[in-house]
């Protein structure tokens, strides 16, 4: 009876966590800095950009905001990203002529219409 309580305080404590590193309660540890996980993140840091998780999969990449966010055009030529239809719930009917606004950043997921030479495109959902 003693080794099966023995053997059962051992599986115990076996499931009790396990302190992070420099995480031991002394309340005196170096605030945490934030260090680059691989070299795309630190090439995505050097662009200004941030790694966030995009997508249905949530994977991890980079995202640059553009510097003409917002701006109004008529073609992908007039921006850093693509022209986009503005409100994607009214989805114009492919060909009909319309003005967009410059994509925001470079996350390419999501439901969007692009503007080509003042003309909306199919709309797209992408995962």
């Amino acid at each position: 009876m003693k080794r099966l309580a023995m053997i059962a305080a051992v599986l115990l404590a076996a499931c009790q966590p396990v302190p992070e590193k420099g995480d031991l309660g002394f309340g005196n540890e170096p605030a945490p800095v934030a260090v680059p996980e691989s070299a795309a993140a630190a090439d995505c840091l050097a662009r200004g950009g941030r790694m966030q998780p995009v997508g249905r999969m949530q994977t991890m990449q980079c995202v640059v905001r553009y510097a003409d966010a917002g701006k109004r055009c008529t073609d992908s030529d007039q921006c850093a990203g693509e022209c986009r239809v503005a409100d994607v719930a009214a989805r114009p009917a492919e060909g009909a002529a319309v003005a967009g606004i410059c994509q925001a950043d470079s996350n390419r997921f999501g439901c969007f219409t692009r503007v080509e030479d003042g003309k909306a495109e199919a709309t797209l959902c992408v995962d």
